[in-house]
């Protein structure tokens, strides 16, 4: 049976001998949402190490830790497509079906589906609908935005960073010197050859302060005050003139 054929499927593999294929897939988009926050990091994973019941991805432009306690099953979909590309990717699923998170193979059908081959067909699933990128956010970010300013003011402070994000099953994070973010689509944009970062306008209402030897990390808030995922770790001097908000606390 040919992948098209099975175009959505639950691979019957544990989640950790699937990961392990990853190297043999090509440049992997390791994507990861929460709150309004779009983590994403580009490139050929280079290693896959498990042990102690997590998965370490690791390379060049990985640096990732999956707990496979959160990963209850992967399904293997290739209905996503960029104009005649076929972007096929991996699901990382909880038990409850919902994605954690996935792996998204940027050179095509051709390697990700040899990496698979050996774990046999897996159980047809239904194609699902995606939401379009950006749909559901303001057209524009407002001048004010936190999240826009806050980077603006890193980016002038000249230090090097990390952006990470933590979610159920996944903790990863990229580390550099900020480009300049780019507004479009009512998001906030960090782009990098290895990294994205897309911040939905407004998603950020304030950060949470956080000594840890001689960093600092900021947690960012949403609008009820909680924590979200989204955090930013460097030097005191990267955040002296990151603004503050009544959500600020420590």
């Amino acid at each position: 049976m040919t992948s098209t054929a099975r175009p959505r499927e639950k691979l019957s593999a544990q989640p950790a001998e699937i990961l392990k294929s990853l190297p043999a897939m090509g440049r992997l988009m390791l994507s990861a949402r929460t709150g309004g926050a779009t983590h994403e990091r580009m490139g050929a994973v280079e290693t896959v190490a498990v042990e102690a019941g997590s998965a370490r991805l690791s390379g060049a432009c990985h640096d990732s830790r999956i707990d496979l306690a959160c990963v209850a099953d992967i399904v293997a979909d290739r209905t996503s497509r960029m104009r005649e590309r076929v972007l096929p990717r991996l699901e990382c699923r909880d038990a409850a079906g919902e994605t954690l998170f996935s792996l998204i193979g940027l050179d095509g059908l051709e390697p990700f589906d040899a990496a698979l081959e050996g774990f046999g067909p897996g159980e047809a699933l239904e194609p699902v609908q995606r939401e379009a990128p950006g749909s559901g956010g303001p057209a524009e970010v407002p001048e004010d935005d936190l999240g826009a300013r806050s980077f603006a003011a890193i980016r002038a402070s000249g230090e090097d960073v990390a952006i990470v994000i933590e979610r159920p099953g996944l903790f990863q994070h990229w580390r550099g010197a900020l480009p300049e973010p780019k507004p479009a689509m009512g998001f906030v944009n960090i782009m990098q050859p290895d990294f994205h970062l897309h911040l939905k306008a407004g998603a950020v209402s304030g950060w949470e302060r956080e000594a840890e030897g001689p960093a600092t990390i900021l947690h960012a808030l949403d609008a009820q005050g909680g924590r979200f995922g989204l955090a930013l770790r460097g030097p005191a001097a990267a955040f002296a003139k990151v603004p503050k908000s009544h959500a600020v606390r420590g």
